[in-house]
């Protein structure tokens, strides 16, 4: 049999500041760390043909709110709306915004049930900096809408890139 007798064990400072070092290095290499804005409108393209399955792209019918302008790129506001009657024959099954520069394109996918009265989402989101933001709306007949707006952050405004 195995016996174990640790009475004590004392580390010292440096030896835990060593640890915690090996610990954030191995982190980095794993890719559990936050990654650098690194990403590029081919980017957000490419997963916007993987959402829609590569369908068409129809303009219009996509109301985007989004400051032109803004200082702080951690908390930017808006407000997504389709015009639709929300019928059988003609309602937003999803809706899914992409942000061209973040460090993933896609930031956010909201789905919508039968019953939804209307196409209307508000949130805020982290945008790297100044960008093209992207919502694409599926539609119950598989079609799918898009609509675009420039979000313009101050250099040095708090994003995250």
């Amino acid at each position: 049999m195995w016996e174990l007798n640790i009475t004590e064990v004392r580390l010292t400072r440096r030896q835990v500041v060593a640890a915690g070092g090996a610990a954030a290095l191995t982190a980095a290499l794993a890719g559990l760390l936050p990654a650098v804005a690194n990403a590029s409108p081919k980017d957000a393209k490419k997963k916007l043909a993987e959402l829609t399955g590569g369908a068409p792209l129809e303009e219009g019918r996509i109301a985007i709110d989004v400051p032109p302008y803004t200082q702080y790129g951690k908390q930017v506001r808006i407000a997504v709306s389709v015009d639709s009657p929300m019928s059988a024959g003609d309602r937003v099954k999803a809706l899914h915004v992409l942000a061209e520069r973040n460090t993933v394109p896609e930031v956010a996918s909201y789905y919508f049930g039968a019953l939804a009265g209307e196409a209307r989402i508000s949130t805020r989101i982290r945008v790297a900096r100044t960008q093209i933001l992207i919502v694409a709306a599926e539609m119950s007949d598989g079609t799918f809408h898009v609509g675009k707006a420039r979000c313009k952050v101050a250099r040095g405004g708090g994003g995250c890139g």
